[in-house]
């Protein structure tokens, strides 16, 4: 992995780890669940996703009208791409 993609890949980790803290990932949060944006907007060489946040394009255009269920799972789909740990909210059930 390039530096580059690790600096992004902490960036997004932070980031998770800041919402998780504050509780917006959770089911019962009042809040709505932030975007994973870290103002880092360039896509890939393949234009498969965000090299900031690493969402597809798809799911930055469907982000301003999902509602939470939808934006935990972009979230989870772009720390995957990431290659980060999922905060616990973020967890499959088992």
């Amino acid at each position: 992995m390039s530096d580059a993609a690790v600096n992004a890949s902490e960036l997004i980790a932070a980031r998770a780890g800041e919402i998780s803290a504050r509780g917006q990932f959770g089911l019962n949060s009042q809040e709505p669940v932030p975007s994973p944006c870290v103002s880092v907007c360039r896509m890939t060489a393949d234009r498969s996703h965000c090299e900031g946040c690493f969402r597809t394009i798809d799911e930055i255009r469907a982000w301003s009208k999902a509602d939470g269920a939808a934006r935990r799972a972009i979230w989870t789909a772009a720390l995957q791409r990431a290659g980060v740990d999922l905060p616990e909210e973020l967890e499959p059930l088992a």
